[in-house]
């Protein structure tokens, strides 16, 4: 795939989820990813716990459609930022702010979404050229801090990870998310490990419908 980071970038938001995936077994990901795609999930962000992550990433970004976005998270620093984008990631999540990292990936033309967790934090890697701003942990804070946050950085693209379900998908998108991350409440590691995939689908379709029924009230 050839994109350029606003061609990610635009991908991630007109769907509105991101799917972290977090596999034990690697051999289990080309599955997990056409369960995802099916489901109507285009951003995939494959995470370094991943065993073999970057090989993977390398042997999966040439087979993907145009409309898919590979990515790679639990990004903390340049070296890994780059192996990354060799192997063909077209964005990088981090769940802590580097700056370092956001400058690599402006070299490179590749978006890149830092963990922020404070307003500070926050602002400062908007500031830097964050594409988006990844809110990690979200579990802690919930929907009303986004509708704070806003308030003073209506423009600011956030995307909450960690503790997103279905059941508040669509909260965090109505107080203003451009976007959820959603890691084992899309990606369900029961599923996985039975070979359940159309679960998996199932619960990416369910994922997405709650998203656009957020963004048309």
């Amino acid at each position: 795939m050839t994109q350029r980071r606003q061609d990610v970038i635009g991908i991630i938001e007109a769907v509105g989820v991101v799917a972290v995936i977090r596999l034990k077994d690697p051999t289990r990901l080309r599955a997990v990813i056409d369960a995802l795609g099916s489901g109507g999930v285009r951003a995939l962000e494959i995470t370094m716990t991943v065993p073999r992550a970057i090989q993977l990433i390398e042997e999966i970004a040439p087979t993907l459609p145009d409309d898919f976005a590979l990515g790679a998270g639990t990004i903390l620093d340049p070296a890994t930022a780059r192996a990354a984008i060799l192997a063909g990631a077209r964005f990088i999540v981090g769940p802590v702010l580097n700056p370092a990292v956001i400058d690599l990936c402006h070299q490179c033309d590749i978006a890149v979404m830092p963990g922020c967790f404070s307003p500070t934090e926050i602002f400062t890697a908007w500031n830097a050229g964050a594409d988006i701003v990844k809110v990690f942990p979200a579990t802690a804070l919930g929907p009303a801090y986004f509708r704070d946050l806003r308030g003073p950085w209506p423009d600011i693209k956030l995307m909450p990870t960690g503790g997103v379900t279905l059941q508040n998908a669509g909260d965090w998108i109505a107080a203003g998310a451009a976007a959820i991350g959603a890691g084992t409440a899309l990606v369900d590691r029961k599923a996985v490990d039975a070979g359940d995939y159309a679960a998996i689908a199932d619960r990416a379709r369910q994922f997405v419908a709650a998203v656009r029924a957020a963004r048309s009230n």
